[in-house]
C-alpha cells in the first residue's frame, strides 16, 4: 500500500485545494479538533463530513460550479461550515459584513449572483423588509437543511484561476466592490506559511470571516491541521480567558483590539505563556503599541501589510527589528513594490510615492467591475502588472517602508499636500489623548482643511481649546488644524479602521457643532 503524503508535502505542490487538505487531516487526525466557538467544537473527521452534507445540498438546491453563496452572520463554527462547504462543492464563499447598512447588505447579495444566502438570528431581525434574489436559509437551523450523514457532493474540478472567494470592500455609500480571490491566490497563502507552525497551532481569532484579516490566519490554520477558535463578538478580557483555556498559540487582531487587551489593569496576570506568533493587519499600528507588546506578551509580533486585492504584502519581525517600529517592514519574498508619483512614473530613491505593489496572489478583479479593476491597475514600463494600494510611503535606507497616508485621504489645502497622519501623530502624543484621527473637510478659503476629532484620556481636565492649541503649536503652519472636536469614541469598522466618511456625514449635519 502507498503511504499518503504528508500535508507539508503537498502544500509543496505547485497547486491544490484547502478541501482537500481537510479531508486528508480528517483520515491522519480524525478526532483533532478543527474549529470551535463558545457553543460547538467539531473534530477534522466530523467537519470533513459536514461539509460533504453542506456541498451536497448546495448541489441538489441548484448552486452551480463557480457560483456565489453568501452568508450574513457573526463569526462561529455555522458560518465556517458554510463557508467551507461551498468551497467543496465548486462554489464561490462570499460573507458579507454584517455592519453594512440593510440595503448594502441587499446589493451584495445580489451583486454577488448567489442563489442561496445564510442569516443568523441577529442578522435576520435586522434586514427585515429587505428582499434578495436568493433562498434564505438560518443558520440555527443548518443541521436541518443539510444532507443526510453519509451523503457524497459531486466531484468537481477546481482550477487554479476559478474564484475561492468574494470579499467585499468596506465602502461607505453605495455598493463595495467585490474583489474576486482565486484559488491560485489562496494556495500561495497557504504553502507561504512553512514556518509559522500552524500544524500545531491553536489559533485564537476575534474578527469576522468576511475580512481577509481573519481568512489569512483561519486557512492556513485548517490547511497545516491546527485548531481554529473564533470569537463571535469581541472583548479584551473574554479574549485572555479563552487564550487561557485553550493554551492559545497563533492569533491575529488588528490595533484597536491590542489596545484593548494591553489596557487592561489585570492584563500581566493571564498566562499567556503558550503563545508563539501574534500577528497584526488591517490599520495603522502605533510603535509604542508594538513595542508594548513586544515588551508583555510571549511570542513574536509580526505585523503585516498589505490588501485584501493582493499587490504585494511587507512584514515586519517587531520582536526582531524593535528599531524599526515606525515602519510597515520589508516586501515579503517574491513581493515586488514600486512607489510611482502622480503622472506615473518611479520616484527617486529616499521620495514619497504611491505604493503599487505585485505577487503572485493577486485578485482576479472586482466582481463584475472591469472599469473599477482597471482603475486599479498600474502597468509598469516593462509590461507587469501592479495593483494600486491607495497608499502613500517610502522607503528608508534599508528598505523598510514607511506609511506616510492613505492616497485618498490626503488633504489638498491652499495647493499644499496634507497627510493626516502626520498630525495624527502629534495630536496622539497629548497627555489628554487617547484616541484620535484626522479628516479633510470642504472650506471656501482654502478648498480643503484638517480637522481633528479626539477621545478624552481618563481623568484629564484639559479643554479642547487647550489641547488644539498646544497641538497646532506642534504643526507646520499649513498643517494646523481648523478645529478639533472631542467624541465619546471613533467610529470603527469591524476591523478597526476609522470610519472617517462618517465623521465628516456626522460634522455636516451638525452633531459637533
Amino acid at each position: 500500500m502507498i503511504a499518503e503524503p504528508d500535508v507539508a508535502a503537498l502544500l509543496a505542490e505547485e497547486f491544490g485545494t484547502l478541501s482537500d487538505l481537510i479531508r486528508v487531516h480528517a483520515r491522519q487526525r480524525p478526532t483533532k479538533l478543527a474549529i470551535a466557538d463558545d457553543e460547538r467544537q467539531v473534530s477534522y473527521a466530523e467537519l470533513d463530513r459536514l461539509m460533504d452534507r453542506v456541498a451536497v445540498a448546495l448541489q441538489q438546491g441548484g448552486t452551480r460550479v463557480g457560483q456565489a453563496v453568501a452568508s450574513v452572520a457573526y463569526p462561529g463554527v455555522a458560518q465556517a461550515l458554510v463557508y467551507l462547504g461551498a468551497l467543496r462543492a465548486g462554489a464561490v464563499a462570499a460573507p458579507i459584513q454584517p455592519s453594512a447598512t440593510p440595503e448594502q447588505i441587499a446589493g451584495m447579495i445580489a451583486d454577488s449572483g448567489a442563489a442561496v444566502v445564510f442569516l443568523d438570528a441577529a442578522n435576520a431581525n435586522a434586514l427585515i423588509g429587505q428582499t434578495f434574489p436568493a433562498e434564505v436559509v438560518m443558520l440555527e437551523d443548518l443541521d436541518g437543511w443539510i444532507a443526510p450523514d453519509g451523503a457524497t457532493p459531486k466531484p468537481v474540478a477546481v482550477r487554479p484561476g476559478d474564484g475561492f472567494n468574494i470579499i467585499y470592500s468596506s465602502g461607505t455609500t453605495g455598493v463595495p466592490k467585490g474583489i474576486v480571490q482565486s484559488h491560485a491566490m489562496r494556495w500561495q497563502h497557504l504553502s507561504r506559511n512553512t514556518a509559522a507552525g500552524f500544524d500545531s497551532a491553536v489559533t485564537l481569532l476575534a474578527t469576522p470571516l468576511y475580512s481577509n484579516t481573519t481568512l489569512v490566519s483561519f486557512l492556513p490554520t485548517l490547511a497545516w491541521g491546527g485548531s481554529v477558535v473564533l470569537m463571535t463578538k469581541f472583548e479584551a478580557r473574554r479574549y485572555l480567558e479563552l487564550a487561557v483555556e485553550h493554551r492559545a498559540t497563533h492569533t491575529m487582531l488588528v490595533p484597536v483590539q491590542y489596545q484593548r487587551i494591553m489596557a487592561l489593569p489585570d492584563f500581566d496576570e493571564f498566562n499567556l505563556s503558550a503563545f508563539r506568533f501574534k500577528t497584526c493587519t488591517s490599520a495603522p499600528f502605533k510603535p509604542e503599541l508594538k513595542r508594548d507588546v513586544v515588551t508583555r506578551w510571549p511570542g513574536l509580533l509580526v505585523e503585516y501589510y498589505g490588501m485584501t486585492e493582493g499587490g504585494a504584502s511587507c512584514a515586519l519581525n517587531a520582536t526582531e527589528h524593535q528599531d524599526k517600529l515606525h515602519t510597515v517592514g520589508r516586501p515579503m519574498p517574491g513581493h515586488e513594490i514600486r512607489l510611482i508619483d502622480d503622472d506615473g512614473r518611479e520616484v527617486a530613491a529616499g521620495e514619497i510615492g504611491e505604493i503599487v505593489g505585485r505577487s503572485g496572489a493577486m485578485m482576479n478583479g472586482y466582481h463584475g467591475r472591469a472599469q473599477a479593476t482597471a482603475d486599479a491597475t498600474w502597468i509598469s514600463p516593462q509590461g507587469a502588472r501592479f495593483i494600486r494600494h491607495g497608499d502613500v510611503g517610502r522607503f528608508d535606507v534599508d528598505g523598510f517602508l514607511v506609511l506616510t497616508d492613505r492616497k485618498k485621504d490626503m488633504i489638498i489645502s491652499g495647493g499644499f499636500n496634507i497627510y493626516p497622519s502626520d498630525i495624527e501623530a502629534v495630536l496622539a502624543e497629548h497627555a489628554a489623548v487617547a484616541d484620535c484621527t484626522v479628516v479633510g473637510v470642504a472650506s471656501e478659503a482654502w478648498g480643503e482643511t484638517p480637522v481633528g476629532f479626539y477621545v478624552p484620556r481618563e481623568g484629564s481636565t484639559a479643554g479642547t481649546g487647550e489641547v488644539l492649541a498646544q497641538v497646532n503649536a506642534r504643526l507646520g503652519k499649513t498643517q494646523r488644524l481648523s478645529a478639533l472636536y472631542q467624541a465619546d469614541e471613533l467610529p470603527r469598522s469591524a476591523i478597526g479602521k476609522v470610519l472617517k466618511r462618517e465623521l465628516r456625514d456626522r460634522l455636516a449635519a451638525g452633531e459637533f457643532a
